[in-house]
């Protein structure tokens, strides 16, 4: 399992935010990398809005999108999602 998170700040500011993190945090995302993730841009405000993704090969498992802080992935919330899409595969095989 890998967690890679995306923005469209700049280097200096993601660099600042990423330090603490044990994933890598890409910078300058444009509407075009956004368009290929599948996120949602804001015409309005012309950028980026919050988009996550759990992925297992090339297919979406679960997904949110949000125009604000509300609504976002629960880190505690994804694990129990994630030990239970786990748990469903291992029944499967």
């Amino acid at each position: 399992m890998s967690i890679v998170a995306g923005t469209v700040d700049s280097e200096a500011e993601t660099l600042d935010v990423a330090k603490p993190l044990s994933f890598p945090v890409a910078y300058g995302m444009t509407r075009a990398d956004g368009d290929a993730v599948g996120a949602w841009w804001e015409e309005r405000r012309d950028h980026i809005q919050p988009s996550e993704f759990i992925l297992k090969g090339n297919r979406v498992m679960a997904s949110t999108y949000s125009n604000s802080p509300v609504g976002r992935m629960d880190p505690a919330e994804t694990l129990v999602l994630l030990k239970f899409l786990d748990s469903m595969a291992k029944k499967k095989s």
